[in-house]
């Protein structure tokens, strides 16, 4: 085996988001104290790290991704001693803590910012991007990611300033080197107090294109920022000094959320030089069910198909093999849930395709990521009304698209928002079946997806045939056998539009893997001539020379 070991290739990351993951006080809201109270169950489930979405202190504008404060805690989620608490009984069970580092930009209402908007010549002025305006307009056509134009004019200085997110979302200026030594200056701190690594949000944007061109028009209303701001000129430069800085010093973990990353600038990013960080995440499997509908771009759906999914897929284990290591995911907070997206959530098919998912995803080379509920083969919510979202990004778009522009129906967006938005992956952790799926004893913050009563992690705890039990033995398979983790990835079965199977070699051994994406049976002829028994599968007997409706099955030869 020539793969270096590290132990976050071995690892298996569970991501909370802490609004919604279990409420200690009843107020509606989840925080700190719930998270504490839960770290049992995931000690049991049995993995390795938890990914935290931010706590800091926010106007939570944008759910805790618009920060006013880097080394408090915001109010709801509880005090910076509940914050210490919850590291040390973390680390006492065995268990890394991993913070989601937002440093593209800070929120309207972090000190920096107060200050960088009251004069041209204040100090901190260059701690944000500011330009003059242009025609009468803002500096350029750009679109934010919550839509509108990604520029805020400022009554104070007549300027705008950009935010490549909400308005409130100020990005900041890493060509500023003073900025550069507040984050450096700030990681440090996390890290002195013992935290085990850093998810950041965003971190292929910290670089702009200078030249703040015009973008694309796609949706007859603005232009497309993507490739003026992902991948920029100096953002490898920018990490590489974050590395010699920060990184290098302690034994963490770093995973970069790599907007618009190609394979190639994922090789730089993540390579196993170690120069910058340790994996990036990129989208492009997840973006691989947006129909190519101008207007609707994102919000556009269609039933992924096998095909385009698994080259991508495919294509990401082929390339990174031996030169930068891999993130592997199907959920996480910004994405619809996986089994309704990817599987079968109707009652008959939802506990084997959400088996069958997790065997496609955590039989791979990289780290997999579970996200909050995954393991209970939670779904996606209907929404029946405007009212019953949350997430600036569909209230944004339901007011961009449906009432200003009358681009589409208000019945249409909804069902889009039913398939694709973020808010279905942010109700709340479903525990038991009482009130409110036991999150909270107030009024939650956002609706209990109805189906709790049957879908809940005290009822699969209980049921050993359950999707937590299953997710359970992927986890350990994986921390008991190297070829999992270091195995090198081939794929089988290229022609097929039904199955995605694959092998994966280490030394002597051979590790097949198929995965029926269907609810039909489909040839399979990758077990053929082999007597070896399972090292999981969703049945218990099999078929010979195929595979049954949403069948996964993994053989060690």
């Amino acid at each position: 085996m020539n793969e270096k070991k590290a132990w976050w290739k071995e690892a298996v990351i569970y991501q909370i988001y802490p609004r919604s993951f279990a409420d200690s006080n009843g107020d509606g809201i989840g925080d700190i104290p719930g998270i504490t109270a839960h770290l049992p169950y995931l000690k049991d489930l049995g993995i390795d790290v938890i990914w935290l979405s931010p706590v800091y202190k926010s106007p939570n504008d944008d759910n805790g991704y618009d920060i006013s404060d880097y080394r408090d805690i915001m109010d709801e989620f509880g005090t910076m001693a509940d914050f210490d608490e919850m590291l040390a009984k973390a680390h006492q069970l065995g268990l890394k803590i991993v913070m989601d580092l937002v440093v593209n930009h800070t929120s309207d209402e972090h000190a920096w910012f107060v200050e960088s908007r009251k004069s041209k010549d204040n100090p901190y002025r260059d701690y944000y991007i500011w330009k003059e305006g242009k025609n009468g307009g803002a500096p350029n056509n750009w679109q934010s990611a919550f839509s509108g134009s990604a520029w805020e004019l400022d009554d104070a200085t007549g300027m705008y300033y950009l935010h490549c997110f909400s308005k409130k979302q100020a990005d900041l200026n890493w060509e500023n080197p003073k900025v550069r030594d507040e984050v450096f200056d700030m990681m440090t701190w996390w890290c002195d107090k013992g935290i085990d690594g850093f998810r950041m949000d965003v971190i292929s944007m910290i670089s702009k294109d200078p030249a703040y061109p015009d973008g694309e028009v796609k949706d007859g209303i603005y232009g497309d920022f993507g490739p003026y701001v992902c991948n920029g000129p100096h953002v490898h430069e920018y990490l590489q000094e974050m590395n010699r800085r920060v990184l290098s010093r302690y034994d963490i973990m770093t995973v970069g959320e790599a907007v618009g990353v190609t394979i190639d600038e994922a090789k730089k990013y993540a390579s196993n030089d170690g120069k910058e960080l340790n994996m990036v995440f990129h989208f492009e499997h997840v973006d691989v069910d947006a129909t190519s509908t101008p207007v609707l771009g994102k919000w556009g759906y269609e039933h992924p198909h096998l095909r385009p999914f698994r080259e991508i897929l495919n294509k990401w284990q082929l390339e990174l093999e031996g030169i930068a290591w891999g993130s592997l995911y199907l959920d996480n907070h910004d994405q619809p849930r996986a089994v309704s997206r990817f599987g079968n959530d109707a009652p008959e098919w939802r506990v084997l395709s959400a088996k069958m998912l997790g065997t496609l995803i955590h039989m791979m080379k990289g780290t997999p990521y579970v996200y909050q509920g995954e393991e209970l083969g939670m779904t996606n919510m209907v929404f029946r009304s405007k009212e019953d979202f949350r997430d600036i990004e569909e209230i944004n778009a339901y007011r961009q698209y449906v009432e200003e522009h009358h681009m589409i129906s208000s019945e249409e967006m909804l069902r889009c928002f039913s398939a694709v938005a973020r808010d279905n992956a942010r109700t709340p952790m479903q525990w038991d079946d009482s009130e409110n799926a036991g999150f909270t004893t107030g009024t939650p913050w956002i609706p209990v997806n109805p189906n709790y009563t049957t879908i809940n992690a005290k009822a699969a705890v209980n049921d050993p045939d359950s999707v937590f039990h299953y997710y359970q033995k992927l986890i350990r398979l994986r921390h008991e056998n190297p070829i999992i983790v270091y195995g090198t990835f081939r794929p089988l079965l290229l022609e097929s539009e039904t199955v995605y199977a694959y092998e994966r070699i280490l030394d002597d051994q051979r590790l097949i893997v198929a995965c029926n994406w269907t609810d039909q049976p489909q040839p399979c002829p990758v077990f053929d001539g082999t007597d070896a028994p399972d090292l999981i599968s969703n049945y218990e007997t099999h078929v010979a020379g195929q595979l049954q409706p949403y069948e996964a099955r993994v053989v060690l030869v």
